[in-house]
């Protein structure tokens, strides 16, 4: 469809699907890329010839995260069930997911590159969960991150709201390469590595090789979930925080 936040197509012989977010230059994570994106992991499930998926994105940025809009309280809810259960589909995917990553991919955007496989990023790429910035805390993030990089790391990107580039984010673990152009780099460890296997197999050893990651990281989401839901958004500072970045002003902290 000609309005579709993501472009969804097959190459290497029907071996590859390709999604591609598609509303440049941010390429929101919304609703309604949530729900491309988990049609199409859905898909995926089911089709038997699949060795990968390659994400990437249109224009200079992979995301620029979620809709703030969403977190508001009428919406924040939906938002953020339909965003853990895409997550949560990508984490425990039979099918490996590579991600190209350029410019900023941050917040709901760095969580959805997260729950992928293997990661390529350029040298220059932007990865962080600014969250904190804005008063709240990203649950997904605090679930995989941990899982990917060594913790005293984790809680750095998740405490301080920083960025880093795609060096530091090599030399940390989180991105699997760093390469000027990270697609071309994912296409190639794509047919030298995976496109001759038997996508039974491949399936089947991608599944096991993810088992008790998957597991811890669905317990831990849904507690953090509640948290999240029960008490975070039920403080002044979180309502402020999204207020204040809506409004383009600075946060008028109370502590509570």
């Amino acid at each position: 469809m000609a309005d579709s936040p993501l472009r969804v197509w097959k190459e290497r012989d029907d071996k590859l699907l390709r999604l591609r977010l598609a509303r440049p230059k941010a390429n929101i994570v919304d609703a309604q890329m949530i729900a491309a994106l988990d049609a199409a992991y859905a898909a995926a499930e089911g089709d038997a010839k699949l060795r990968a998926v390659l994400l990437d994105a249109e224009g200079s940025h992979f995301s620029f995260g979620a809709s703030v809009e969403e977190h508001l309280p009428a919406t924040v809810e939906a938002m953020l069930r339909g965003l853990h259960a895409l997550v949560l589909r990508m984490l425990a995917c039979p099918v490996p997911t590579l991600v190209a990553i350029r410019g900023q991919c941050l917040g709901g955007g760095l969580e959805v590159a997260a729950a992928g496989h293997l990661l390529f990023a350029a040298p220059e790429a932007k990865l962080g969960q600014p969250e904190i910035v804005l008063g709240v805390f990203p649950p997904f993030a605090s679930c995989i991150l941990p899982e990917r990089l060594p913790r005293a790391a984790a809680e750095d990107l998740l405490l301080s709201g920083r960025s880093i580039d795609g060096k530091e984010a090599h030399r940390l673990g989180l991105v699997n390469a760093v390469a000027d152009d990270p697609e071309a780099a994912a296409l190639a460890y794509f047919d030298a590595h995976l496109a001759r296997h038997s996508a039974a197999s491949l399936r089947l050893g991608t599944a096991a090789a993810r088992y008790d990651m998957v597991e811890r990281v669905r317990h831990k989401l849904g507690e953090l979930e509640r948290r999240y839901l029960g008490t975070l958004m039920k403080t002044h500072d979180a309502l402020e925080g999204l207020a204040a970045f809506l409004e383009k002003r600075p946060p008028r902290w109370e502590d509570r």
